[in-house]
């Protein structure tokens, strides 16, 4: 029997080196039952699944090998509820701690701190749903252990701030060893002084790094930055060179916090983009409104969102009129206006009016709450260029020691005058050179920092392979309804033929009343008075025909004309503009309703726009009747048309179009997220339209445009050129510099300083590099 799994999801706080989180991920990856191990670098996430009975176990071997490879960084469960409470008169340490035991095993709980300096409990747990009930139950622990003291409810989510590294230390060590190195370097001074004050210089730049690498080495760790600058340095030391051997430390280290700076920077930034989470809710409860956290407040409470406010929930207005800036979530800066009755989504501002209202959704299953779990999680689905480079670097480095080695032996066992110190040294030399960090850090910042541009636009990229395969599309394959037509239909015109007018609309809006098509939809709409579902009787719905049911004691058929042909009715043949829906009460026609669908504004503009950026086809796939795909595909100057296609057949065409792309060609399907969903599984990338406040939409597909825009593909596809060309500049970039200067450390020419900068420099102006994506216009 199977193993039932779980995902598993912890934060790795201080996580800076990003060729260490490959070690990280490639090491749990090797666990007994453990799958799709991920290590997000840009977020400092880690997440796999491993079997329900064992979660216990796996938490504690992951933790146990991000210790071993890095010991500074903190694992933390990564949860998606905590709850703070703080206990007021707490004094007794020892029944703190008692407390604490006991909260961590209740039921739901997977961890409890209490931290007795500051009296806050905190609670963290999988779901907590019955918040309420938890807080209870710890009063009762409480209660019992110390009557006398007080829990108090903050009624806001915790949330652990990222510990910001404080720099001032390492400084003041820096420029003390600074000092001392320049002091040591200009005076004549004896050589016991000198050499000590070069020594102390070293332990107070490097003395950190010294200890890490000889940390590593222990635990098995060997090929990393540290051992590398550890060993070029004191080779240094060996051969007399004891200015360049503290003075490569110091750059060394002067280098690496700019790096984190940048790189700290960089993950700031692409947060910024997406700081659409609301903070509080003014929820009415009890006659008075109550600030509290967004994820207390129910399915089915009032909310009051003032001017200037981010409105925390989806809802619909039951009181006031507004401006809303929805610019957060679909990148477009004209706002929109809402009044009484019309729905509203999180992540918007609410720009003027006082606006009150009702919650149809909880926070986790918000427009707001899936977007930031879409780009939170996107970088967990690698890019091929991304697992090309973590296996690359795998083998890189200790390939590099290897010819280090070979470099400072052979030479002077083979070449007549050549001496073992002159070779050790550019062996050095080589070493500093090869750490591939540029790569590792810079690659996946700039898939992280493409899929954050695009969701600034309104574009949501599920992953980084889908961003990669995104410039590579050659053939867009559409769905018309909805996606190139704004599918928004209205009954234009009736023809009656055997019944009255008012008789026909009657049993076409009773034929669709349970159809979720949007066609249905339209004619319900046009009928305006209520259906009454107890007059309908064996309702059938034929997908890509029609609907047939017993409606006031007559059998009436509604649908398109092969629906009429199968049943063998006779109606006439029509050439007009728009849908045509055909009425049959009692075996013969009665008559038929036209439908008509607008076109997109930006549908042909979108069209020109994927030409230009070298997509070879674009094609229209739909079920409505040739003359109205005709005049749709003409309009907006589509390649090939495919009309009259059932959901099945449209699958089938698609597989044609897919099997005449080429090996690295890509094909994408355009569809509303709804009633595509086999298409956008079998394309190359799925890309769902209008996806603001569509669940189906966020659901199906890899790629969802927040509105209803079709030039917003080729935005798309355009951010996914710039991604990966700023990819394959700091490819080229790093490798390039460092086999220049492998070269020149090799012959000799380049010193530890120009060694340093290929490394450290280099992993700079790449991480500042790949920065540009959100820049992207």
């Amino acid at each position: 029997m199977e193993k039932q799994k779980t995902k598993q999801e912890f934060t790795l706080e201080g996580l800076n080196c990003a060729h260490c989180a490959s070690k990280i991920e490639h090491s749990i990856q090797q666990i007994n039952d453990v799958e799709n191990c991920i290590v997000n670098f840009a977020t400092k996430t880690l997440s796999f699944d491993s079997p329900v009975t064992s979660i216990s176990e796996t938490s504690k071997e992951a933790e146990r090998i991000v210790q071993k490879i890095e010991p500074h960084v903190q694992v933390k469960p990564k949860e998606t509820h905590a709850i703070t409470l703080t206990l007021e008169g707490l004094h007794c340490a020892n029944c703190a701690n008692k407390i604490e035991h006991e909260t961590a095993g209740l039921e739901g709980v997977r961890e409890a701190r209490l931290n007795f300096s500051t009296k806050k409990l905190t609670i963290t747990g999988a779901d907590f749903a019955q918040r309420e009930d938890v807080i209870s139950r710890v009063k009762q622990i409480v209660k019992r252990l110390e009557p006398d003291v007080q829990v108090v409810d903050s009624e806001e989510e915790s949330s652990a701030s990222p510990t910001k590294k404080t720099f001032t230390p390492l400084l003041a060590r820096l420029g003390i060893g600074g000092v001392m190195t320049a002091v040591a370097a200009i005076f004549s001074l004896p050589f016991e002084l000198e050499l000590s004050l070069f020594i102390c210089a070293y332990v107070l730049v490097g003395g950190d790094v010294v200890l890490r690498a000889m940390r590593n080495i222990w635990r098995g760790q060997v090929f990393d930055e540290h051992f590398l600058m550890v060993i070029a340095t004191i080779g240094a030391f060996a051969i007399g060179q004891y200015p360049e051997a503290v003075s490569v430390m110091l750059f060394y280290q002067v280098g690496e916090l700019f790096q984190s700076l940048a790189v700290n920077r960089s993950r700031a930034s692409i947060s910024a983009l997406m700081d659409i989470k609301p903070e509080y809710a003014h929820v009415k409860r009890n006659g008075e409104t109550k600030k509290v956290s967004p994820e207390l407040v129910k399915r089915g409470e009032y909310i009051v969102v003032k001017p200037g406010e981010k409105i925390p929930l989806d809802g619909h207005v039951v009181e006031g009129q507004s401006m809303l800036d929805t610019s957060a979530l679909t990148g477009e800066s004209l706002p929109r206006n809402v009044e009484v009755g019309n729905d509203v989504v999180s992540g918007s501002i609410n720009l003027n009016g006082l606006l009150t209202i009702e919650v149809t959704k909880p926070y986790k299953e918000s427009t707001v709450a899936k977007i930031l779990e879409l780009v939170e999680h996107a970088s967990n689905r690698k890019a091929p260029t991304e697992n090309f480079i973590t296996k690359f670097a795998r083998y890189y480095t200790p390939a590099i020691v290897v010819g280090a080695a070979a470099l400072a032996v052979l030479p002077p066992l083979f070449v007549t005058g050549a001496t073992f110190s002159e070779w050790l040294y550019r062996a050095l030399v080589f070493l500093v050179i090869s750490c591939p960090c540029a790569l590792v850090i810079s690659i996946p910042l700039s898939f992280f920092g493409g899929i954050g541009g695009a969701s600034k636009r309104g574009i949501l990229v599920k992953g980084s392979n889908f961003l990669e395969a995104l410039q590579q599309v050659k053939y867009v394959v559409f769905d018309k309804t909805g996606t190139l037509t704004k599918g928004t239909f209205t009954v234009t015109d009736v023809h009656t033929q055997t019944v009255s007018r008012d008789e026909l609309v009657a049993y076409a809006a009773h034929a669709e009343a349970f159809s979720t098509h949007p066609i249905a939809g339209s004619i319900r709409a046009f009928y305006k008075e209520k259906i009454d579902e107890k007059q309908i009787a064996n309702y059938q719905e034929t997908a890509g025909y029609g609907t047939e049911a017993i409606i006031y004691g007559r059998s009436v058929l509604a649908g398109n004309e092969k629906w009429m042909e199968q049943h063998e009715i006779k109606c006439p043949s029509i050439e007009t503009i728009g849908t045509l829906v055909y009425i049959a009460v009692d075996g013969k026609y009665a008559g038929h309703l036209v439908i008509s669908d607008e076109i997109k504004p930006d549908a042909k503009a979108a069209i020109n726009a994927l030409k230009r950026l070298g997509v070879k086809k674009t094609i229209m796939l739909t079920g409505d009747a040739k003359r109205v795909a005709k005049q749709v595909g003409e309009n907006v100057g589509v390649d090939q048309i495919y009309a009259e296609l059932l959901p099945h057949q449209k699958v089938e065409q698609f597989e044609k179009v897919d099997e005449v792309k080429a090996k690295r060609e890509k094909v994408i399907f355009v569809g509303d997220g709804i009633n595509d969903t086999p298409v956008l599984a079998r394309a190359d990338v799925g890309i769902a339209m209008g996806g603001l406040g569509s669940d189906a939409a966020i659901e199906a597909a890899d790629v969802v445009i927040m509105t209803d825009e079709p030039s917003k593909i080729a935005e798309a596809i355009h951010i996914a050129k710039k991604t990966k060309s700023i990819v394959w500049q700091n490819i080229v970039f790093a490798l390039g510099v460092k086999g220049i200067f492998l070269l020149l450390g090799a012959f000799g020419i380049a010193t530890m300083w120009e060694a340093v900068f290929s490394d450290v420099g280099v992993t700079l102006l790449a991480v500042l590099n790949a920065m540009r994506v959100l820049k992207s216009e």
